[in-house]
């Protein structure tokens, strides 16, 4: 398959994908379309960014019945602002055919949302909590469902979501066809995936190219100390259009902000999970619209979130989870376009560098000078003089 009119879809589906400048199917595209076409059950384990909400959104679009109004796709996402990116998706893959699509969500009007759904939907993207609360209240029919899409699974069960995804599945009475995302196969997924699914295909495409030929990788050594100046230095060098900023805390997020605020001209705010689902909607959005060009984030926004101009990703400390630098670089070289991922990097992160070098099987290319050669020796000599010399405090008699 290497053009998308190879899967026979209808010509309202193409006119959409030429609009929108889908020029060629994805990896996980190629693998998925077909299988879900012919209304099979799925399971793919497949990162973000790999075009997986379009290998949903094509072939369910393709297959609704626009003449009905009620909801024929329904799917189960861990996070608002997935399920408003999934939502914004799907509704422009199906606007040519003129399929309705609504992001069911907590912290909205639930009279609106009621009003909407009579309306008549036929994709709904929800999240579990708000979800549940209108099947419980009766106020919404998913006897016509013909499609679960569970997108994110393991994340959704690492926010203890099993019960929650379990009663929905219960729900659906009918037969449907299901198809489960995620980046990771724990045994929770599974049991769902044995006591739900009818004779799934698996497709895998974690550790294929864990991230694109088009993404630079850069690093830049400093001390500790050094990183708010070396950041500031990187940002007016690199002149980002638009950029992520990845921080470890909600603390260091909110110091950095502010730090930033006061030393450079661009528009800059930051996102983690402390903040109320409305303004960290606004803040995305404002970023997405370009109001705001510097994101200072924690890892909320490093899975699900889909921004298709980001430039650049400076990451500002180095985890030792190498698939959370895998996600965080995914952030840019989207759609095709080229991305740069600057991290700053201490003495104490070498070793986690060098881990991260094999799994993407590529060289550093240091900004500034490289960090001082020191034999596996040299450094355990440099241990032992320090502990020696380091002066030991009396012991506390009273503390005993």
């Amino acid at each position: 398959m290497t053009s998308f009119l190879d899967f026979g879809l209808d010509p309202t589906i193409l006119k959409a994908l030429e609009k929108l400048k889908f020029h060629a199917p994805s990896p996980i595209q190629k693998a998925a379309i077909p299988h879900i076409l012919q209304k099979k059950d799925l399971i793919a384990l497949a990162k973000t960014g790999s075009g997986k909400t379009a290998a949903c959104a094509i072939p369910i679009c393709d297959r609704v019945d626009v003449q009905s109004g009620f909801v024929q796709a329904l799917i189960v996402v861990p996070t608002r602002e997935l399920a408003l990116q999934y939502a914004t998706e799907t509704q422009k893959i199906g606007a040519e055919k003129g399929v309705k699509t609504f992001a069911l969500l907590g912290g909205e009007d639930a009279a609106l949302q009621q009003s909407k759904l009579k309306h008549g939907v036929q994709v709904l993207v929800a999240t579990p909590g708000r979800l549940i609360d209108f099947i419980y209240s009766r106020q919404i029919d998913l006897t016509h469902v013909e499609t679960l899409i569970l997108d994110e699974a393991d994340e959704m069960l690492s926010m203890g979501f099993y019960e929650d995804l379990e009663f929905i599945i219960h729900c659906l009475v009918h037969e449907h066809q299901t198809l489960l995302f995620s980046a990771t196969m724990p045994n929770q997924i599974r049991d769902i995936a044995k006591k739900h699914m009818q004779s799934p295909l698996e497709i895998s495409l974690i550790g294929e190219d864990t991230t694109p030929d088009r993404i630079e990788h850069r690093f830049l050594y400093c001390r500790y100390h050094e990183k708010e100046q070396n950041l500031i230095q990187l940002i007016k060098n690199q002149a980002p259009s638009k950029a992520i900023i990845f921080c470890s805390s909600r603390q260091e997020c909110e110091k950095v902000t502010f730090m930033l605020r006061k030393q450079i001209q661009e528009t800059v705010d930051f996102l983690h999970a402390g903040l109320s689902q409305d303004i960290r909607s606004t803040i995305t959005n404002k970023f997405r619209t370009g109001k705001i060009q510097l994101l200072v984030a924690t890892d909320v926004a490093s899975r699900g979130l889909d921004f298709s101009s980001v430039s650049h990703v400076f990451i500002y400390h180095l985890a030792e989870d190498l698939d959370l630098y895998i996600h965080r670089a995914g952030r840019t070289g989207r759609y095709e376009k080229a991305g740069i991922v600057v991290t700053l990097v201490t003495q104490r992160e070498l070793r986690t560098l060098n881990r991260l070098l094999k799994v993407l099987k590529k060289e550093p290319h240091w900004i500034g000078p490289p960090p001082p050669a020191t034999s596996s020796k040299q450094e355990k000599t440099g241990r032992k003089q320090r502990f020696y010399t380091k002066k030991r405090k009396p012991a506390n008699p009273s503390s005993s």
